[in-house]
């Protein structure tokens, strides 16, 4: 029986296709990140699949077909043909571009940049990208005259050593304290995904690689973009009205969804008001203080996250945003970009995300603004 890949190389030796043409888009605008991802078990299609390698250089197609297994060869494929039409959609200097035409680069640390032509010869891409994977996932951010990481985690990820033992070889010593103060073995592991996921990001956006700038060297810290903070339940006063700011009506819902649930989070009552700027604001009255995990939810709504030196807490990367949020519901995702370079890098203006699943050639779908893109933590505005 041939294998999955020996039946794609057959059906290429007796047939040729050319790719569909895809509508230009505009380009991201500054502080803007497009992430589109592919969901690998929805492609089912042998001949779309032989479509897709003909894209590839013949370097990517030696790439997949080395790899161990159907799934892998699978992947690889859909992963380098994701960042090839992508890419694509875009016209820089009003350029079609075709995917197959698109060539690649590594920085000195290895990381995949595009290489770009002008009529004056080789220059520096406007265009950034990076690209992250799972088993069931794969997705690309981009970005235009900023630096970007991202990285995707399985929210059911498992952890196979002792969590803060893992956590005190490879985090900070507060990243260590913050998770030790989690008695909940469940949320202590979310906890830990999400910061992982936070700091993977960021060091995939410097573009320096892991031994460049160990996970030890860096505190990811959460903290309360709008309000008076309260990581912590002893920081709510019961019976006193807390204004909360959403980024956007989704998320204002989805804190009104538990507010009125039938569960209460021991929250008394809440009023929804229209702000500029897109803006909304709730008021919440606590009975009682919360449990620790509940107030996390909430503070997470309108947050900030931000990166300091480990030996100098003193010193914060001011020029990087983070996003972190939920994806697809099976996913935790972090996008850290670099700030634009004309405005002031002390401002926290929020991230742009705008997020579709695609399956190249065939069809797009946006789900920014939907319960597929469930923000976290960061100043994310959705488009």
């Amino acid at each position: 029986m041939f294998s999955f890949m020996q039946k794609m190389l057959r059906f290429q030796r007796s047939f040729s296709v050319s790719p569909f043409p895809t509508p230009p888009l505009q380009l991201p605008s500054p502080m803007e990140t497009h992430l589109w991802f592919v969901v690998p078990d929805e492609f089912k299609s042998v001949s779309l699949l032989n479509q897709y390698m003909e894209l590839l250089s013949p370097c990517e197609k030696e790439n997949v077909l080395s790899m161990r297994g159907e799934q892998l060869q699978k992947s690889a494929l859909l992963a380098r043909t994701l960042v090839r039409t992508t890419i694509a959609r875009y016209q820089i200097n009003n350029r079609v571009v075709d995917p197959r035409s698109l060539k690649f680069k590594r920085n000195v640390h290895g990381k995949p940049e595009l290489e770009w032509e002008s009529d004056g010869g080789q220059c520096p891409s406007p265009l950034h990208f990076n690209i992250s994977h799972t088993s069931s996932l794969i997705a690309c951010g981009v970005t235009v005259n900023s630096s970007i990481g991202i990285d995707i985690e399985e929210k059911q990820r498992k952890i196979k050593n002792n969590i803060l033992a893992f956590a005190r070889r490879y985090f900070s010593l507060h990243e260590v304290e913050h998770l030790s103060a989690i008695s909940d073995s469940e949320v202590q592991r979310q906890e830990f995904v999400k910061l992982w996921t936070l700091k993977e990001a960021y060091v995939k956006a410097l573009g320096r690689g892991f031994s460049a700038a160990p996970f030890k060297t860096f505190t990811i810290r959460i903290k309360n973009a709008f309000r008076r903070g309260f990581d912590h339940a002893d920081d709510i006063e019961s019976g006193v009205c807390h204004k909360i700011q959403m980024a956007n009506v989704n998320e204002m819902n989805h804190l009104s969804s538990l507010v009125s649930s039938s569960l209460c989070f021991e929250i008394y009552a809440a009023n929804k008001e229209r702000l500029p700027g897109k803006r909304y604001s709730i008021s919440v009255i606590f009975l009682s203080k919360p449990m620790i995990n509940v107030s996390f939810k909430l503070c997470n709504q309108a947050s900030e996250v931000v990166v300091e030196s480990s030996d100098h807490p003193e010193r914060l990367a001011n020029n990087w945003q983070f996003g972190l949020f939920e994806l697809a519901s099976s996913h935790y995702a972090a996008v850290c970009m670099e700030k634009d370079k004309a405005s002031d890098a002390g401002m926290s203006a929020p991230m742009r995300l705008t997020v579709r699943k695609t399956i190249p050639f065939v069809e797009d779908e946006c789900f920014s603004g939907t319960d597929a893109v469930v923000p976290i933590a960061g100043l994310i505005e959705q488009f």
